[in-house]
Order: structure tokens, then C-alpha cells, then sequence
């Protein structure tokens, strides 16, 4: 778990925004209110002008922050995933078996998103969702590439790499330990999105968390096969 250790705080590349959101009470208030009302109306109707409205400020203060939507937009989910960095680091410290750190690993990655009272400032399951919904308007742009040499997404890629050592530190030959984290994070994604919305699309069980339980499954039979 070299990949996680000392990291602690939630930090998010600098170049997303133009003033650290989390240094006042105007940023703060324009983060909870961006997670409201993308979770609200979502990605494509939300704009400064509405978002300052919500939160009796002006667009040009919320410029002073983000130069665009999709910057924030992108925030939002950096923040997301630093968050579940630090959840990764509380989950397995000091957990000697490599099962049972990797384990823990994936309860955090697929487990359904609850609200965390050490961050009072964001609502972790409104910002889940938004992860699911939205994320791929981030990803999947044409300036990916110039944003990925920029540093944008490399939370993202850190939970990824942190997993697949896991994985590798349960079976090192195995071929795939980074197609198989992420492919889990997207599915667990898609089929909390589907229980919610689409539910013939998945297998909802009474009284179980079908989600967890299935990639749980999945990934230990994939790599001790």
C-alpha cells in the first residue's frame, strides 16, 4: 500500500481551479451548492448563473473560482475520489493479511455511499451519485488527454494503482490487476445506477447487498483461479 501511505488530507490539483474552494466560506458554499443542484437537475441544465442564485452570490465570484463548469464539474469528482483514497488508507492500515486488506479495499469501493461526518462541508452520497451520472462528461471530452498530462484525474488513478497493488500482493502473477479494479468500480457504478432506475437490468435481492456481494465474488474467484 506504498501508494496510499501518508496521504491523509483530501487534496485536488491546483490546476482545476483558481482559488482553493475549501480556504472560505464562499468557496465551501459553492461546492455544496454545485453537489445540490447537479444531483438536483443535473450536469447539462446547471450553470453559474443558477448555481448564484441558489447560494446568494453573483457569477462572478463563483468565476473567481472555477473558470468554467466542466472545471468544476471536474473538482467535484477529484474531491470524490481523494475522499475514497482516505477511506482506503482508515480501511486497511495495519491490516496484516493481504485477503483481508484487499477485502477491505473493495467493501470501500462498491459498498453504497454513505454520508461522512468528517467532511461536513460535502454530501458524499449526493456527490456518489453525481459520480455515476456524470463522471464520464469529465473523461470522455476531447481534452482528456491534455487533462491527464495536466494532473486532472490523478486521484482516480491513484485508488486504481493503491487496489491493484492489493490485488498483486494476493496473487503477483496475475495479468490484469488494473483492468480489474476499474472494471469493478465502473460496474459496481452502473449497477447501483440500475437498481435505482433500470432494475431489470440487474438483480436486486431483498435484504442483501446484491452490488457488493457480486464483485466481491467475482474478484476473488478472477484472481485465484
Amino acid at each position: 500500500m506504498e501508494g496510499f501511505a501518508g496521504k491523509i488530507t483530501i487534496q485536488v490539483s491546483e490546476k482545476v481551479y483558481l482559488k482553493q474552494p475549501d480556504s472560505t466560506v464562499l468557496g465551501q458554499k459553492i461546492v455544496a451548492g454545485a453537489i445540490d443542484m447537479i444531483d438536483e437537475i443535473g450536469f447539462e441544465d446547471f450553470t453559474f448563473k443558477k448555481l448564484a442564485k441558489a447560494i446568494s452570490s453573483t457569477e462572478a465570484s463563483i468565476y473567481r473560482y472555477f473558470t468554467c463548469k466542466h472545471n468544476l464539474l471536474v473538482y467535484l469528482l477529484l474531491w470524490y475520489w481523494g475522499w475514497q483514497e482516505y477511506r482506503l488508507i482508515l480501511a486497511t492500515t495495519n491490516v496484516e493479511d493481504p485477503k483481508e486488506r484487499l477485502r477491505r479495499a473493495l467493501k470501500v469501493l462498491v459498498e453504497k455511499t454513505q454520508k461522512d461526518a468528517t467532511f461536513s462541508q460535502v454530501d458524499e452520497e449526493k456527490l456518489s451519485r453525481i459520480v455515476i451520472s456524470e463522471s464520464g462528461k469529465a473523461y470522455f471530452s476531447k481534452a482528456v488527454d491534455h487533462e491527464n498530462e495536466m494532473g486532472y484525474f490523478k486521484q482516480y488513478k491513484d485508488v486504481v494503482q493503491g487496489v491493484a497493488d492489493l490485488v498483486l500482493e494476493v496473487n503477483p502473477d496475475f495479468k490484469y490487476p488494473h483492468m480489474l479494479v476499474s472494471t469493478v468500480i465502473g460496474g459496481a457504478q452502473h449497477q447501483r445506477y440500475f437498481a435505482e432506475h433500470l432494475p431489470k437490468l440487474t438483480d436486486v435481492i431483498k435484504g442483501e447487498d446484491a452490488v457488493s456481494d457480486f464483485y466481491m465474488d467475482l474478484v476473488f474467484k478472477e484472481i485465484e483461479a
